[in-house]
């Protein structure tokens, strides 16, 4: 059995709002959630800006006990969630909830416990941790308390892949819920990096820029860290017209690939063959693409890469095709970073919006196709793909069609 897949859900908290409207409306606009971190001591890195979600209060969601149960990162899966529940109007009773799935990625999980926890025993001198430590920190915990939210008793689990995580975790779901093994699923990612310890490892590693994220453009100096949650309702397509959903596209296909390269740099060979696979899987002629949220880290590697995976899958169709980064606006999330831009994908489809890539200044020969710079394109198409392409090698592409 094999169903057409729809999504009738999108919930959405990041740097540019803590809604799913607050987020399109900043992406259309054009407007950058990079700012001066606040979440740890001024001065502490090299690096003075990310894209955090701004005055986030838990207690706007949780009371005070379920929100000592989650880390920060967990919050904002279950936010995004609730939000793509009721935009997709589901109610789940156990029937429902038994043929649920859950697919959820995350790259680092519960750093901001973790991170708390070791300060408490090297610096502070503590010698025993809270009892909710490992289950605040676990990479899962997103996922399993939103089964436990809605009783979900289905299939859930989390997928970390480093930066496509998310993609892998929607790829997941769509093949479930189109082969029938699932009757829908909620999917995405979601992250919160912004902990002392892992901004000094992104700090080593020197890919962080200065200022902000410019990607595609000549004086391009790093990614920008972000963080927040997406999180999808896939059903298929004939359910969600049965019941008058409204759909905001469809998935339609779904390929992955490894580099086996380097555990950094990343292979146009590689990438090309994750975005041929998606194209395969859904019966996507190249030419029926017109648009790709790219990868677009911003770092002098990723883009230029991306380019030359992206004119090695699609030859002279590249010039036509409308090519973005919403990294430059909602920053790098790492393992919600792939449910951020489907989100963001699927609702340029819907709205006939092409987000830019925002903060562009000057073009780069080495990345010399339509990258939308820093204006919205309002223009209707009916393909796109989403590309995410993570330390590893390990990449993951989402093909998205708009639903009429």
């Amino acid at each position: 059995m094999t169903r057409r897949v729809a999504v009738t859900g999108i919930g959405v908290i990041s740097s540019l709002g803590l809604t799913r409207p607050e987020f399109f409306g900043a992406l259309a606009a054009g407007i950058s959630g990079i700012r001066p971190i606040a979440l740890v001591p001024e001065g502490s890195v090299r690096f003075s800006n990310g894209a955090e979600v701004a005055a986030y209060n838990p207690a706007m969601y949780f009371d005070e006990r379920d929100a000592g149960f989650l880390d920060r990162f967990a919050q904002f899966a279950l936010i995004a969630a609730r939000e793509a529940v009721q935009d997709a109007g589901l109610s789940f009773d156990p029937a429902l909830g038994e043929n649920t799935a859950i697919v959820t990625g995350s790259c680092v999980g519960g750093k901001t416990t973790e991170d708390a926890g070791f300060r408490s025993l090297y610096e502070l001198k503590n010698s025993r941790f809270p009892p909710l430590m490992i289950p605040k920190v676990m990479a899962n915990a997103g996922a399993s308390r939103i089964s436990l939210e809605y009783g979900i008793t289905g299939p859930v689990y989390t997928v970390s892949t480093a930066c496509s995580s998310a993609n892998h975790a929607i790829g997941q779901a769509f093949w479930m819920v189109r082969g029938g093994s699932a009757e829908v699923a909620i999917a995405g990612g979601s992250e919160a990096p912004f902990s002392l310890g892992l901004l000094k490892s992104w700090e080593a590693l020197r890919v962080v820029s200065p200022n902000t994220c410019r990607p595609f453009s000549r004086d391009r100096q790093g990614l920008i860290l972000g963080e927040g949650a997406a999180m999808l309702i896939l059903e298929p397509m004939d359910r969600a017209r049965a019941r008058g959903a409204r759909m905001w596209g469809e998935v339609t296909g779904f390929g992955m690939s490894s580099d086996a390269h380097h555990i950094t740099q990343p292979s146009a060979q590689g990438a090309a063959r994750a975005m041929r696979a998606a194209l395969a899987d859904a019966g996507m002629p190249p030419e029926a693409v017109g648009y790709i949220n790219a990868h677009g880290t911003g770092t002098a590697a990723n883009d230029p890469t991306e380019v030359e995976a992206i004119r090695s899958v699609f030859g002279p169709h590249a010039e036509k095709l409308m090519v973005s980064s919403t990294k430059s606006m909602h920053g790098h999330a790492l393992g919600a970073a792939g449910a951020l831009e489907a989100a963001a994908t699927l609702m340029a489809l819907h709205e006939g919006i092409i987000p830019p890539t925002a903060n562009f200044t000057e073009p780069d020969p080495a990345c010399d196709l339509d990258v939308v710079p820093n204006t919205a394109r309002h223009t209707q198409t009916e393909c796109a793909l989403s590309n995410s392409f993570a330390f590893g090698g390990l990449n993951a592409v989402l093909a998205f069609r708009s639903v009429v």
